[in-house]
């Protein structure tokens, strides 16, 4: 059967079983005996259609129907696919995924706009989410902890659009960063021994380069004994500790109040007695009182922000400073800055679409009104090898960061050889 024919055929299975399913008593039962049981329904149906259908054409079938109602349509088996990291619906019938790092069309399309929408309603009603006309966008996430993000008519022009963000099926640890080459071994012990050490680091990094994964990395590194507090604007942190509070704003209800910024629940969580504060992404004015928590007695504090190098992060976050309009002169923020922060991790997402850690500099203080910072490492990109891979090595720059008195005061050793050695990534 051709594929539309199958299309239109499923969706007269699909009218045929919804006044017949029993969605009360069904919620009551166990998922399996759940599921056995509307298959069974449907198997019934597409037999009293009499239509000739192929043994693997009725499997699609009655796979896709029960993805309908116990999950979340064409998405399902998408969802179950581990190695895809992004799912992109541009509209009923242009879906993309990502998958080893290269972007690509597949054939999975869903019924009309109106299908779609109720993909949408049935993913953000579960995290007490909403999207309608009068508020057009959203975000929420997956019970395995994907982020989504949709946007609908009238901001989206060509029909309902939808955004999932996969962070894998559990957290990496640093041997498989090191193991997939995006990483050094020098580079990640030196991250490793800042983050024991209670220093302070900003990640930085374009969309999809990987910050949250590297910053749930480090974050195993912190000593099981300290409190946390994550404050997120969409969860996604996967964090190890036991001693943990994970805070997430939350959007303005329908009449427009109620909104809670990340900026107030920063403010809250000093009150929360916190070790340390993890910030998801920093990206407004809450820019100001993370500094001073930095700089007040919560140091190995972590954030995340969107930039393109080091220096352009440092430049992002002087602008969410002066968001607040306190009107601090510029050589303020700026020593707040280069006090509060030892180490810039610069993430980039390369274009063979593996991810990797380009750089690593430290802040070392102020020359007159400028933050000075050099280079601990970086990654030297030397070319393209035959099968499309990026070539390059990972650098020290030979430079001894000040920081490493502070790490052996905490009882942190170096070996001085690991600023020597560069490695070679093939």
């Amino acid at each position: 059967m051709e594929q539309l024919n199958l299309e239109q055929f499923k969706a007269e299975v699909h009218r045929t079983l919804i006044p017949k399913l029993d969605l009360e008593k069904l919620s009551r039962v166990e998922s399996g005996q759940a599921r056995q049981a509307v298959a069974i329904m449907i198997g019934e149906i597409i037999g009293s259609q009499r239509v000739p259908l192929s043994l693997s054409e009725q499997e699609k079938v009655q796979s896709d129907l029960l993805d309908e109602v116990f999950g979340l349509g064409p998405l399902e088996p998408l969802l179950r696919d581990s190695e895809i990291s992004d799912i992109l619906v541009n509209g009923k019938d242009h879906v993309f995924i990502e998958k080893g790092g290269i972007l690509k069309r597949i054939d999975a399309v869903f019924r009309d706009d109106r299908h779609l929408m109720q993909i949408i309603d049935r993913i953000v009603s579960r995290v007490g989410r909403r999207v309608d006309e009068s508020s057009p966008m959203v975000d929420a996430r997956l019970p395995d902890g994907s982020r989504v993000n949709a946007i609908i008519p009238p901001l989206a022009l060509d029909g309902p659009a939808l955004s999932i963000r996969r962070f894998g099926t559990g957290p990496l640890v640093a041997n498989q960063l090191v193991e997939l080459k995006s990483i050094s071994p020098e580079m990640m012990e030196l991250l490793a021994a800042a983050v024991r050490a209670r220093i302070s680091i900003l990640i930085s990094g374009g969309t999809g380069a990987g910050k949250t994964t590297l910053l749930n990395i480090l974050s195993r590194y912190i000593p099981k004994h300290e409190r946390l507090v994550t404050i997120e604007d969409a969860a996604e942190l996967q964090l190890a500790q036991e001693n943990i509070v994970r805070l997430e704003t939350r959007p303005p209800n329908v009449e427009g109040l109620g909104a809670v910024r990340q900026r107030q629940l920063l403010i809250n969580s000093l009150r929360m007695r916190p070790d340390r504060i993890i910030i998801g992404e920093v990206r407004g004015e809450e820019a100001f009182d993370m500094l001073q928590a930095m700089n007040t007695g919560h140091e190995g504090s972590m954030a995340t922000i969107h930039a393109n190098s080091p220096r352009d992060a440092l430049s992002r976050l002087e602008s969410m400073v002066a968001m607040t309009n306190l009107n601090l002169p510029e050589r303020t923020v700026r020593q707040q800055m280069a006090s509060a922060i030892a180490i810039v991790v610069q993430v980039s997402r390369l274009s063979d679409g593996t991810r990797k850690v380009v750089n690593i500099s430290e802040i070392t203080g102020m020359e007159e009104n400028i933050i000075s910072m050099h280079e601990v490492f970086s990654f030297d990109k030397k070319g393209i090898g035959p099968d499309g891979r990026v070539l390059g090595v990972f650098q020290p720059s030979r430079i001894r960061p000040k920081f490493l008195e502070q790490l052996r005061v905490a009882g942190v050793m170096l070996p001085a050889s690991m600023f020597e050695r560069a490695q070679e990534v093939n």
